[in-house]
């Protein structure tokens, strides 16, 4: 049996926890462990009986949840709630993924985990809703909130800005978006200490926290660091045009401040992540390599 069960195998940070944990870590597809079907999630809590649930399965796309609100719903909302209450019927701490999308963006300084939320689109409000459920059906349980992911696995901006610069020559990129953007391997591997920690018997500091990478930075110029780190390793590279978020308009409005206060993280699991660029840099190396 393995020691920490993952609810999703093919998004990017399940991808990264499998990678970190090895054989401690068994992560459950939707063939295994459907998020829309509870009969699926109870068999596989009992199949695999972990220490610790960590769930990494969702409904993503913040834009794509404007024109399919039932579908975002049912995923990031009435699944974690069925998967909750499984876990807390069977007593297995639950590790619930959340994000930067329940806040406005409008603070000027980094969201601690008590500041209140005010999300701007669907998506976020699904989160939102989600985190509520599963503290509610689960008492036993820890949200964590994580931003702008970004890996050699599946789908993330460095990837997406590595793909567009082998076509075009600029890329339009907002510049007054801040966050952290965060190492999904040191992301996942900081989550397994956390659910280690959620597992002891005399563990009491349930609630939500926050977890992402050190540092902070624009989106512009993010890509513009990737494509720095792409030209050491001989790959595509752009000219990086910043532009404000109101002249690029998308389907979802998203926070222009995302960055996360992580202090009681660090001061309760004694868990920070690294600097983004660390991972930054080797993300870059291992893509280019890849696509070479």
């Amino acid at each position: 049996m393995s020691e920490f069960l993952v609810i999703g195998r093919n998004g990017q940070l399940a991808q990264a926890l499998a990678h970190v944990g090895g054989a401690r870590v068994h992560c459950a597809g939707r063939d295994e462990a459907d998020l829309l079907d509870p009969q699926s999630l109870a068999a596989a809590l009992d199949r695999h009986g972990p220490n610790s649930v960590i769930n990494a399965g969702a409904y993503t796309s913040v834009d794509g949840a404007e024109s399919e609100p039932e579908a975002c719903r049912a995923l990031n909302v009435d699944g974690p709630e069925a998967l909750a209450r499984l876990c807390a019927e069977r007593e297995i701490p639950l590790v619930h993924l959340s994000t930067d999308c329940v806040f406005d963006g409008d603070r000027d300084t980094p969201y601690r985990p008590q500041d209140a939320t005010a999300p701007l689109g669907v998506y976020g409000r699904s989160k939102l809703d989600g985190e509520r459920v599963v503290l509610a059906v689960a008492p036993r349980s820890l949200i964590v909130r994580v931003s702008w992911i970004f890996s050699q696995f599946g789908s993330n901006f460095v990837a997406t800005m590595l793909r567009l610069a082998r076509t075009r020559d600029e890329v339009s990129v907002v510049n007054d978006q801040y966050g952290c953007p965060t190492f999904a391997p040191a992301l996942a591997a900081a989550l397994l200490e956390i659910a280690s920690a959620a597992a002891r018997p005399d563990f009491e500091a349930w609630g939500v926290y926050h977890l992402a990478g050190a540092g902070e930075t624009d989106r512009a110029s993010m890509a513009e660091r990737i494509f720095r780190e792409s030209a050491r390793h001989g790959g595509p590279v752009a000219r990086v045009r910043g532009v404000a978020t109101v002249d690029y308009p998308t389907p979802a409005r998203r926070p222009l401040n995302a960055r996360l206060d992580m202090s009681d993280t660090v001061r309760v699991f004694g868990t920070g992540l690294p600097d983004w660029t660390d991972g930054l840099e080797q993300t870059v190396r291992q893509l280019v390599t890849e696509q070479a």
